[in-house]
């Protein structure tokens, strides 16, 4: 092997695009512990100014954001640097946006939310093949609260708009989220 294949295997720089900012923090100290030299971006513009300096070998990308789509960002980062390895991260999955971003250069999709171990393992897997499974997945009563929580964070913690846009009835909302986290 010579010295610039050397270099390319040795880089571990991480660029983690999510406009949610305990989320990102959260995922950036984790990356940094498994020895990845993590970055975060909060929107497509400080992306980009990112990327005009550096393109990191590796990716974590949020599809939906504040100022637009991440699917732009895959775009550039496959285009100036094929061997990157992205994947993209959304509360919103469906199966044309996974299409769109493995078209554009993404090498997976994962739905939020998603853990620095199911993260490392979508990057460090072949592109020809698949991560293997969670170890540790989270249960599906889990998923749901998770779920729950963040659309209930996202309408300003307000419990009536919170059950229209889950379409279930208030009483059982408030009912779900005095509970205790599920494990």
């Amino acid at each position: 092997m010579n010295t610039a294949e050397n270099i390319l295997n040795l880089d571990k720089s991480l660029m983690i695009l999510d406009d949610d900012e305990v989320f990102r923090n959260r995922l950036i100290t984790a990356m940094k512990r498994k020895g990845y030299d993590a970055y975060g971006a909060a929107s497509i513009l400080e992306a980009k100014s990112f990327l005009s300096e550096k393109f990191p070998k590796y990716a974590v990308i949020d599809l939906r954001l504040d100022d637009g789509n991440g699917l732009e960002i895959v775009s550039l980062l496959s285009k100036k640097r094929p061997d990157s390895k992205i994947v993209m991260l959304t509360g919103y999955g469906n199966i044309p946006t996974a299409v769109a971003a493995v078209k554009e250069g993404a090498c997976d999709y994962l739905a939020k939310p998603a853990d620095a171990d199911d993260i490392e393992s979508a990057l460090k897997a072949p592109y020809s093949s698949s991560p293997e499974p969670p170890k540790n997945p989270m249960s599906a009563d889990r998923v749901k609260w998770e779920h729950i929580l963040r659309v209930y964070e996202l309408c300003n913690r307000n419990v009536s708009e919170t059950a229209r846009r889950l379409k279930m009835h208030r009483r059982t909302l408030q009912r779900i989220l005095q509970k205790k986290s599920p494990k």
